[in-house]
């Protein structure tokens, strides 16, 4: 497979001054102003391909250089060192709508912006229509009034549509994977659907893992402008993930110490005291079988419990326990925690497990990884997090495995008429 986005050992440079003048006065008055200026490395020997007609994503953190990345890719930047090889037509969403002007109509603007992007105009009258249809009704009552009295949601939809319109071989988007509403959403992933089938390369910034581990086949991570990873998506956003969530358990435990030393000191004020009282961490996460007695495996077909295990300082009101299974090759299977399924736990204190028990394992055998939560009651502060920790192996049972990853435990049934009832 060829590669229409090679990035050779690049490397992009910015410079910073310290105290800029905020006025024209300032400029010409002020003589004490630090004129020094900082220079720093927003991207660092960055080497990469992306596989043609495919998915792929930039990951890491705000500021990490992700971004630029992918305005070097566009063409918007040139690096201060190596080389990137484009082969194809390009479309970007950096900004939707960043090339419309307020004062001139719907119908101008997509004209004007779609000619930015390269069309031509047989080639807009043509795909004009699709473009109105493609933004919604209500973009089509407005088409020739000024974009300025657009509301936002109006002003984006029509950004995106016409920027995926153009035919690209190549589209870039920077954090507007999904606008608008729930409908329109849908909409857009249904299109970036398409627009794969047709062989298009599509290059995405996002910070939603969830669409990282299921739209896209690769990835890659920077970290303060370094490549971290690179290779399929869900073994890059599990890598990624887990430098969240060790940096979160550093934090919270500076943070307990801390709080501790206040309490020491007898400083701490009343939301630090009620922080130390009230925290809850995960110790263990286990399996039962349908007596109650600990496993080492859980078989198909038959019954079995996931426990989640605690220890609590202090009284903790109505935490919310979650879970999630993920097989080996990063693919999340399914995930489920007391909140989505009604349960409100009470106030917990000390020690004990939050039990999730299923009837009939619907796995078929082979090797998964747990994952494990505990947040508070709306689900809002995370106390704990521990993410694919564990496995979970399922074994052979009586009954017969069905193929792929679940059994869908349904009932065939066979009728010998035509007739339907």
């Amino acid at each position: 497979m060829s590669s229409p986005i090679i990035v050779e050992n690049v490397s992009k440079q910015f410079r910073l001054q310290t105290d800029r003048p905020t006025s024209v006065k300032e400029f010409f008055t002020r003589r004490d102003r630090d004129k020094a200026e900082t220079h720093f490395w927003a991207l660092d020997d960055v080497s990469l391909e992306i596989p043609e007609g495919s998915m792929y994503a930039l990951i890491g953190h705000n500021g990490c250089g992700k971004s630029t990345l992918l305005r070097c890719i566009a063409g918007i930047y040139q690096p201060d060192r190596g080389q990137v090889k484009i082969s194809g037509r390009i479309s970007t969403l950096l900004e939707l709508g960043a090339g419309f002007h307020p004062d001139l109509s719907g119908r101008e603007n997509v004209y004007l912006n779609a000619t930015i992007l390269g069309m031509t105009k047989k080639e807009i009258d043509n795909a004009f229509d699709d473009i109105v249809s493609f933004a919604g009704d209500k973009i089509g009552q407005f088409i020739d009034s000024p974009v300025k009295v657009y509301s936002t949601g109006m002003y984006v939809r029509l950004g995106f549509s016409v920027a995926v319109h153009v035919q690209p071989e190549i589209l870039i988007i920077d954090e507007v994977i999904a606008v608008g509403d729930e409908q329109f959403q849908r909409q857009c992933f249904e299109h970036l659907y398409k627009l794969r089938k047709d062989g298009v390369t599509i290059v995405v910034v996002t910070h939603g893992l969830g669409i990282v581990e299921t739209m896209c086949d690769g990835a890659a991570w920077l970290d303060h402008g370094e490549l971290q990873l690179e290779g399929t998506a869900s073994k890059v956003a599990a890598a990624y993930l887990k430098r969240v969530n060790d940096r979160e358990a550093v934090e919270r435990e500076e943070r307990r110490e801390a709080i501790a030393a206040d309490i020491t000191d007898g400083t701490a004020d009343a939301d630090e005291l009620s922080e130390a009282l009230s925290s809850i961490r995960i110790t263990d996460f286990t399996l039962a079988d349908a007596a109650g007695d600990r496993i080492d495996y859980a078989t198909h077909g038959e019954a079995f419990s996931m426990r989640i295990h605690y220890e609590t300082t202090g009284d903790v009101g109505s935490p919310v326990f979650g879970f999630g299974i993920h097989a080996l090759n990063g693919v999340h299977l399914t995930g489920l925690n007391t909140h989505i399924s009604g349960i409100r736990t009470n106030v917990i204190n000390g020690r004990g497990y939050a039990e999730f028990a299923i009837p009939r394992m619907p796995l078929v055998p082979g090797e998964y990884e747990l994952s494990a939560a505990i947040a508070d009651e709306h689900v809002q502060h995370l106390y704990d997090r521990q993410d694919r920790q564990w496995r979970l192996v399922v074994r052979h049972g009586a009954e017969l495995p069905s193929h792929g990853l679940i059994d869908l435990q349904g009932v065939w049934t066979v009728n010998e008429s035509e007739d339907l009832p």
